[in-house]
């Protein structure tokens, strides 16, 4: 349904992809523009470019600003040195509201199996980065988070992996991640290391005059 997976490259901008992806998702599929999502939750929330974003200036942006298609505003390797603003002309936005969620896993599997993506902000640690051969990650017993390295990512489905509860989770990393960008994070990796959740819920429009114009 989401096509392949993006790389944000050397920007932190996970947030706003696993973002665009799950309000693509509940739409039809089509790629919506992170850039424009990412560059109005920082200003919003008075972030520099090189910073990430906030959950809820973030969740603010998608209900207030909305997102055009991708083609209104494609995503940027890097931001310009002579200015980052929106083109003057980007199509329509398209407006959603959503919230932080429960951090269990029973809550996030029941939002799963409602084919309600659930974005997952969670600290990283070594085995992140090494996904299996299968795309698993499960961390070894004494492997301990890293609570410096924080990272969005969109979980898509749930089901088991090494004997254990997994989500399936679409990175921003592009394909050279897991399998094809995706990859399942156990138990045992998610629960000392996810710190927040947010579903996104109905679609509404956007306000004719936007508080960040």
């Amino acid at each position: 349904l989401l096509g392949p997976v993006r790389d944000q490259g050397a920007r932190p901008t996970c947030l706003a992809f696993a973002a665009s992806d799950g309000h693509a998702a509940l739409r039809d599929g089509t790629p919506l523009s992170c850039e424009y999502a990412y560059f109005h939750a920082q200003r919003r929330g008075r972030r520099a470019p090189d910073e990430g974003a906030t959950l809820s200036t973030m969740l603010d942006t998608l209900r207030l600003d909305g997102q055009p298609a991708e083609s209104g505003w494609p995503y940027l390797d890097v931001v310009p040195d002579d200015g980052w603003m929106p083109p003057a002309m980007t199509g329509p936005c398209f407006g959603r509201k959503g919230g932080p969620a429960a951090i269990d896993l029973a809550s996030i599997f029941a939002s799963l199996d409602a084919e309600r993506p659930v974005m997952l902000l969670s600290s990283l640690s070594t085995s992140f980065f090494q996904p299996s051969g299968e795309g698993i990650v499960d961390p070894a017993n004494d492997e301990l988070p890293d609570p410096s390295l924080r990272h969005a990512i969109l979980a898509v489905g749930h089901g088991l992996a090494n004997g254990q509860s997994a989500i399936l989770v679409r990175n921003s990393w592009g394909a050279g991640w897991g399998v094809e960008g995706h990859a399942w994070l156990t138990e045992k990796f998610l629960k000392p290391r996810l710190f927040a959740t947010a579903i996104l819920t109905e679609e509404i429009d956007v306000p004719s005059r936007s508080a960040t114009a």
